[in-house]
């Protein structure tokens, strides 16, 4: 056992690991401060805690206010986020409607243009005018057969489309 001073170092155990040793430190020469006396509460009187109490509810108006103000600004960016996402779904309608009303358009086109050209075909082989009659109805069936593409299967029946498409092109060639 050691000491100097006012550190007393004992010495507990000694093994192969190591040793542990206890250090007392020796008590402070000044003293223990003496801690103050508690204060006294002073009685409140009724004019002390009316204020207290009507400021607790200020305070409770304000953070009522501020909340019922955040919840407001959360609803107003809702309604804009909505808003904002209506107007480009609107946006997008409309580009898609008139893209295909674009390409409905080109396919019209091109159907008379192949009419035309057809019907220019017809006329050099055949010459007779009977044949533009013919010619009016395999323009009515394709007309038919462009429905039946865009409204899909279930209008109207593809066998009638098809076989005097057939007939016409064999009279052709």
């Amino acid at each position: 056992m050691a000491s100097s001073g006012e550190i007393l170092v004992k010495e507990l155990d000694k093994r192969a690991s190591g040793q542990a040793f206890e250090v007392i430190l020796a008590p402070d020469a000044k003293g223990e401060i003496p801690l103050p006396p508690p204060k006294e509460k002073k009685e409140m009187s009724l004019e002390e805690i009316q204020k207290k109490l009507e400021a607790a509810e200020e305070r409770r108006k304000s953070h009522e206010a501020e909340v019922l103000k955040h919840l407001a600004e959360k609803r107003e960016h809702e309604k804009e986020v909505l808003k904002k996402a209506m107007e480009e779904n609107n946006n997008f309608s409309k580009t898609a409607e008139e893209k295909l009303n674009q390409k409905m358009e080109a396919n019209k086109e091109n159907r008379t243009a192949r009419m035309a050209a057809l019907n220019e075909k017809f006329k050099e082989k055949v010459g007779l005018p009977f044949f533009s009659v013919i010619l009016t109805s395999f323009s009515a069936i394709l007309n038919l057969r462009e429905n039946f593409k865009l409204k899909g299967p279930g209008y109207g029946n593809g066998m009638l489309v098809e076989i005097p498409c057939t007939l016409f092109k064999v009279i052709l060639n």
